[in-house]
């Protein structure tokens, strides 16, 4: 069939999947070097307890039918392993079949992770990432054109993450149609990143700036997708630039860059396409089938869409095929941090000697400056946030994680930047603080040195040490 594939979109194609790869292989190293401390069998939220309640329809995993952390090791590194493989080509050596196979292989591992996350894995671009990834399957190799179906249905993707983001802010939060959220949000973010600070100092007019350039990103941009060429290929480049832009301002784990990737197929590119076969039957009877199914189920994506009550991130099948993506509904005006200390010390006392332990990636000591992390992902440090917002985000783990602390668990610790604690003496008792953090200004900054200024707001967690700590020598 002529109208089947696409021989222009080519390299469009080759630089998606080696950039899809790349992702891959973070999303698997992420797994790999903190499954333990979150997941593992002496994990905050175990995955052998989840699967014990959850049915296999609901979640389908590989994990489902067999669990130790030495299985999940070998699926995360695995992972790794054949993500590498794709980011070198080895699917362009490949018979059109043994591609397919082979893409289909960290699909089925990521989904199997993400099944059995819990709340770890409880975010919108794990979902994009399954989606993307199912896509990736039926895109073909060296031997065929990308077929025609596929592309159209990787726009479909990008036109409901940016529009869905889009109208999510529009009804939500009243400050994205005053124009006025980026003057708190690169403060209260997540996870900021070394520029956050600075891009959080711009005028307020250029704040304003910003805002009316994202609406209209993500409002008018993702229509003109399915539109002819060069116009959706101008589209997609200027939503590649501002995601470029939205890397510069924080950490989003690997939302960005995906999106990035997700437009890549988008690109009509200049470039001699080389001699390429007609696809075999098999394999457009396939893409055929695969299309209405995803047609198909895009009903409660669209349907979401359109609701007056419009959720984030969703997905509405157990295998993550087609989901309702958003971010940033609501801004938060004010950032509070969950600070969270030990001591030596017993019976402990307020003037105690309480050390502060140190996260990566979320703010602690005012000065030290955030670093850049994004693709990679800290779990632990996300969900610190959200515990911030509200005790209820920590209820299912934090108080494993305090445990953990208290016997100076080696895996636990690992997800830490530092213990203010030897590994042979863990602390008698361990309490959490709450702190309203701000931006210092340009004074502050100058005067001391410190991006953040903090101040104490109350109790999270009262010291609380290990049942039976007080027969400890």
């Amino acid at each position: 069939m002529d109208w089947f594939t696409a021989p222009d979109y080519w390299l469009a194609r080759l630089l998606f999947q080696r950039g899809l790869a790349g992702l891959y292989f973070v999303a698997f190293l992420t797994a790999a070097l903190q499954f333990r401390a979150l997941i593992g069998e002496r994990g905050m939220l175990p995955v052998p307890r989840f699967v014990a309640r959850v049915p296999f329809r609901r979640a389908p995993s590989l994990f489902q039918l067999r669990y130790s952390d030495r299985l999940f090791a070998l699926g995360a590194w695995t992972g790794c392993a054949v993500a590498l493989a794709l980011v070198a080509g080895l699917d362009s050596w490949l018979p059109l079949w043994g591609a397919m196979l082979l893409w289909l292989v960290p699909w089925a591992l990521y989904l199997s992770i993400v099944n059995v996350g819990q709340t770890w894995y409880g975010f919108g671009w794990e979902s994009l990432l399954l989606e993307v990834g199912f896509l990736a399957v039926f895109l073909g190799n060296d031997e065929v054109a990308p077929p025609v179906l596929v592309l159209f249905l990787l726009r479909w993707v990008l036109f409901r993450v940016e529009f869905g983001a889009g109208l999510i802010k529009m009804r939500g939060d009243a400050c994205w149609r005053e124009l006025t959220c980026l003057d708190f949000h690169h403060e209260t973010q997540p996870m900021p990143g070394p520029l956050s600070w600075f891009f959080h100092r711009l005028p307020r007019p250029l704040h304003r700036v910003e805002t009316a350039a994202n609406h209209v990103t993500q409002l008018a941009f993702p229509v003109l997708l399915f539109t002819p060429q060069p116009v959706a290929t101008v589209a997609a480049s200027l939503m590649i630039a501002t995601q470029l832009w939205l890397v510069l301002s924080g950490n989003f784990a690997w939302l960005n860059w995906i999106t990035i990737v997700l437009a890549l197929p988008a690109l009509q590119l200049p470039s001699d396409a080389p001699t390429l076969s007609a696809p075999p039957l098999w394999y457009e009877l396939v893409v055929l089938l695969v299309a209405a199914l995803l047609l198909g189920l895009s009903y409660h994506p669209v349907r979401n869409l359109l609701s007056r009550r419009q959720i984030m991130n969703r997905s509405f099948d157990p295998l993550h095929l087609v989901n309702t993506y958003g971010a940033f509904g609501t801004v938060n005006r004010l950032r509070h941090e969950v600070v969270v200390e030990g001591t030596a010390d017993d019976p402990p006392r307020e003037d105690s000697d309480w050390r502060e332990y140190e996260f990566k990636g979320k703010p602690g000591d005012p000065r030290r400056w955030p670093r850049q992390f994004a693709p990679y992902h800290l779990r632990l440090d996300w969900l610190m946030w959200f515990a911030a917002l509200s005790p209820a985000y920590a209820g299912p783990w934090f108080g494993t994680f305090v445990e953990r602390l208290l016997e100076n668990d080696p895996t636990t610790l690992k997800l830490l930047r530092r213990s203010p604690f030897p590994a042979d003496a863990p602390p008698r008792y361990v309490r959490a603080r709450l702190f309203r953090y701000r931006y210092t200004t340009w004074p502050e900054l100058r005067e001391t040195g410190a991006c953040w200024k903090r101040t104490y707001v109350r109790e999270f967690l009262p010291p609380t040490r290990l049942e039976g700590a007080a027969q400890r020598p």
